[in-house]
């Protein structure tokens, strides 16, 4: 009996022990990627500035060819709003709207994934050497849930890693004509 009460109180010990550091963590998320594409942002913009366009370059969109997509709004610009679901957890549902959209320059969307939260991003288009310096970016605050501080530490590797793959299949679609 001994045994047991020891180690739930060990485990109890535990568990205050990473709610408390949870709470020294971060309660934001950021995480961008860049690349150049050797094309002029008036090239790029319409990729990034319609939900429905984005369909050709999205990481997340081919891993799922039952994923079920709606259009709302405009075909582009401000408004223009895609809700996506599907049955796989990578890809999984929700609704991204574009808030914000400055011509050959900068596009923000808001993004709703239901239970998971909410989050803002966006994409930055600058004129470079060579072409067009494209910055894909995603923020997220985590409030007080110390899961979701904890989870906070590998959106990094996560988020990043998918950006990388949207922002090579853009290029390659910009730059393949």
């Amino acid at each position: 009996m001994k045994l047991i009460f020891g180690a739930l109180k060990g485990f109890a010990i535990l568990a205050i022990v990473l709610v408390a550091i949870a709470f020294l963590l971060p309660s934001e998320v950021s995480v961008s990627r860049t690349t150049v594409i050797a094309a002029p942002a008036d090239d790029i913009f319409p990729h990034v500035n319609s939900m429905q366009a984005t369909q050709d370059w999205s990481p997340w969109l081919s891993r799922d060819a039952d994923v079920e997509l709606v259009y709302e709004g405009p075909e582009q610009g401000v408004g223009n709003t895609l809700r996506w679901m599907s049955d796989q957890p990578d890809v999984g549902n929700g609704i991204q709207v574009i808030t914000a959209s400055t011509e050959n320059e900068r596009v923000e969307t808001a993004l709703d994934f239901g239970p998971q939260g909410l989050a803002n991003a966006y994409i930055d288009l600058e004129p470079v050497d060579g072409g067009t310096q494209v910055t894909w970016g995603f923020d997220t605050k985590l409030g007080m849930n110390p899961m979701a501080r904890w989870m906070g530490l590998m959106f990094d590797g996560w988020i990043g890693k998918d950006y990388e793959v949207g922002l090579a299949n853009l290029k390659a679609l910009v730059e393949g004509g």
